[in-house]
C-alpha cells in the first residue's frame, strides 16, 4: 500500500474527503464555523496545487496525500481507516528524500500531528500565535536538523 503516485484531476473529490474526514478525527479543537471557513479553500486548494503525491489503497483509490512546495510540507492527510500502516511515513520519507522537504507547520493543539512529525525527526523551532487565517489557533513551525 505504499507506492506513491501523482494525483490527477480525477483524484480531487477523494482528496477532499480524505481532507475532511482527517480533520474531523485529529482536529477536535476547530470550531465548527471555521472549518466550514476553510471548505473552498481546500476545494480551491486541491484543484490547484500541484502536485500532489498520493498512496491509494488496494482499489487504486488515494488513502493519503501530500504537497510540498519550495521545501515546506504544505499538506499531509491520511484517511482515518488507513492511519498506522505508514502511508503517512512514506509520503513523509519521500517528501524529504525526493522532494526536498525540510519544514512543516503543524497546529500546537494537533498533538497527534505533532508527536508524528518529531518521530520522523523534525523539531520545534518557533511559534506562531494564530494560523495563517488570524484565527487563534497557534502554530508550530517544526525543520529537520
Amino acid at each position: 500500500m505504499t507506492s506513491i503516485s501523482l494525483a490527477t484531476n480525477d483524484d480531487v473529490p477523494r482528496l477532499f474527503d480524505i481532507w475532511e474526514a482527517s480533520v474531523q478525527a485529529t482536529h477536535d479543537f476547530l470550531d465548527q464555523d471555521d472549518f466550514l471557513l476553510l471548505v473552498p479553500i481546500i476545494e480551491r486548494t486541491l484543484r490547484e496545487f500541484t502536485p500532489l503525491h498520493c498512496v491509494r489503497d488496494a482499489a487504486g483509490q488515494p488513502c493519503a496525500f501530500i504537497g510540498v512546495s519550495e521545501g515546506m510540507i504544505e499538506m499531509l492527510f491520511v484517511d482515518p481507516p488507513y492511519r498506522g500502516q505508514g502511508a503517512g511515513r512514506a509520503l513523509v520519507e519521500f517528501a524529504v528524500a525526493q522532494l526536498g522537504a525540510t519544514r512543516v507547520d503543524v497546529n500546537e493543539q494537533n498533538r497527534q500531528a505533532l508527536g508524528f512529525y518529531e518521530r520522523m525527526g523534525f523539531a520545534v523551532e518557533g511559534r506562531s500565535e494564530q494560523d495563517p487565517f488570524g484565527k487563534p489557533y497557534p502554530i508550530l513551525h517544526l525543520a529537520l536538523p
